[in-house]
């Protein structure tokens, strides 16, 4: 197939990772309360209760410290039915979002009500609580509400210290569509090319290909760049992180390729961390030709290419 004909490639995407966070003395007992299923709010200057709690009050702006419980049961104000359950959603099966006053609350909280069907959804509806079974300091430790008035089971007084960190899962899941230009680039790379588009105005070439920076304007020619080319900045990663694939010190480099006037972020490998230089040069690694795809993980890293480095004046602008 002619890949200027080829239709856009398209590919699905996740961006995932684990926001952690302290608390804080209000949130340390709110999520405290809910591992020991108990419901706190807060009392601020104008005699409101508010579920979950403030930490400054939004009149005076004085942090919170009158903290009071509420019950586990209360009345949906406003709700949606969702039909179709998205992955990380409280439920697999369809629900519906509510807001939820508590009673004793003067705020509405946002959590999902297990219904069973959406005709059993109104304004008015009185819901309660269902706890899951292991709570340990999370808003999740709300499994949802259900139809109901009776609370149930009763709340406890764990001998546990008090929840002082929670750590949320962050998800996002969507199909990428690439333009055009990108497409031709991604499927240069299948067969081991790296190319640029050139601006009509001011006829830089940009990789990966993009409408111009400068000019707002897309680019219309395509052009065939070097696979090695000079370190314009860089950063030593020395921090340990979830998920991370390479042990710490690493370099992650912007690398101006060799017929281009835009550089690309990618991995340094081959040398000491603390070798790596501004105006170094260095070369692609790229993988086996039979592990090559649409995606820029065919080059595996830049490694020095042991020529000079390049003077200062060669890539100043690009910095």
């Amino acid at each position: 197939m002619d890949t200027a004909q080829a239709p856009p490639l398209s590919a699905p995407m996740d961006i995932a990772f684990d926001y952690t966070r302290s608390l804080g003395p209000i949130l340390s007992r709110f999520m405290t309360g809910l591992r020991d299923r108990r419901v706190h709010g807060c009392r601020t200057s104008d005699g409101r209760v508010h579920v979950p709690p403030l930490e400054y009050d939004p009149v005076t702006h004085a942090p919170v410290t009158d903290l009071v419980e509420v019950a586990p049961t209360g009345t949906v104000v406003s709700w949606s039915w969702m039909s179709r359950p998205l992955d990380g959603q409280p439920l697999a099966h369809p629900f519906g979002w509510a807001l939820i006053r508590l009673d004793g609350a003067d705020t509405a909280l946002l959590h999902a009500v297990d219904a069973g069907e959406a005709d059993r959804m109104h304004t008015g509806m009185r819901v309660r609580i269902r706890w899951a079974a292991e709570r340990v300091g999370h808003i999740r430790d709300i499994a949802c509400f259900e139809p109901g008035e009776a609370p149930t089971p009763e709340a406890t007084d764990a001998a546990e210290p008090p929840v002082t960190m929670m750590t949320t899962p962050i998800r996002l899941s969507y199909r990428h569509t690439t333009s055009a230009e990108e497409s031709r680039y991604l499927r240069a790379l299948a067969e081991g090319r790296l190319v640029g588009q050139r601006c009509p105005v001011c006829r830089k070439v940009y990789v990966p290909p993009r409408v111009c920076p400068a000019d707002g304007v897309p680019p219309d020619e395509e052009v065939t760049v070097a696979d090695r080319g000079t370190i314009t900045t860089f950063c030593v990663v020395n921090v340990p992180f979830a998920g991370q694939r390479l042990d710490p010190p690493y370099v992650v480099a912007q690398v101006l390729l060799d017929g281009a006037d835009i550089p690309l972020s990618h991995l340094i490998l081959g040398c000491p961390a603390d070798e790596v230089r501004m105006g170094m040069r260095v070369a692609a690694v790229w993988r086996e030709p039979g592990q090559w795809s649409t995606t820029p993980e065919n080059i595996a890293h830049f490694a020095p290419a042991g020529e000079p480095d390049a003077p200062y004046e060669s890539y100043a602008e690009h910095l």
